[in-house]
């Protein structure tokens, strides 16, 4: 059997992880690949019930509980969703995983680093994706975009501040893990951000 892949998109709200995942997920099943697409928090039943508590607008609980949900509803995602589709050589697509905790969590919340790479290990080990994708625009651009969709909720009523912080994490996280995480000018006109992921993807596939 030929092993499945595990790729994920990462970003701040209006980045175009969702245009673009759905893109990503045409190309691999043109090239003949089972695709699994999900995404976090969520992609089980425990984990969509756990996202409505983390989304809610009205709300409110200390980082530390909402980081441990997080990894709660992964631990759920790779036992039910991720690990059984690549052991059936499937490809999986999630829209985020662990590096948004990283970056909301750790970045945002501003909770210990050292906290979340325990959690990492505990819930994941040593396991990582193949790929992650992080499409990077400016706090105002993500903004913009995302207010002119949908009615924000409880993480996207921040202020720029908590943005530009969880902005700085992710592109830390890349500058650490360069060989896994590829980093997309998502400000550029669609087709270009095509180009520049179509050549990601071929090396990969």
């Amino acid at each position: 059997m030929i092993p499945g892949k595990f790729i994920t998109l990462e970003g701040l709200d209006g980045a175009g992880k969702s245009t673009h995942l759905s893109w990503l997920e045409n190309i691999l099943r043109s090239k003949g690949k089972a695709v699994v697409v999900t995404r976090e928090p969520g992609g089980t039943p425990l984990g969509e019930a756990l996202r409505e508590l983390l989304l809610d607008n009205n709300g409110t609980m200390h980082a530390e509980t909402e980081a441990l949900l997080m990894f709660a509803a992964r631990r759920e995602h790779l036992d039910k969703v991720i690990f059984p589709a690549l052991a059936r050589g499937d490809w999986v697509i999630s829209d985020r995983f662990t590096d948004a905790s990283f970056a909301y969590q750790g970045g945002g919340r501003g909770l210990a680093m050292q906290k979340l790479d325990s959690l990492e290990q505990w819930v994941q080990g040593k396991f990582q994706p193949d790929l992650t994708l992080y499409f990077d625009v400016t706090v105002e651009v993500g903004r913009q975009r995302i207010n002119a969709i949908k009615p924000a909720d409880r993480f996207e009523k921040e202020q720029d501040a908590f943005f530009e912080k969880v902005r700085d994490a992710y592109l830390e996280r890349a500058h650490k893990f360069p060989q896994r995480i590829s980093v997309i000018d998502a400000t550029q006109p669609l087709e270009e951000v095509k180009k520049s992921l179509d050549q990601i993807i071929i090396s990969i596939c």
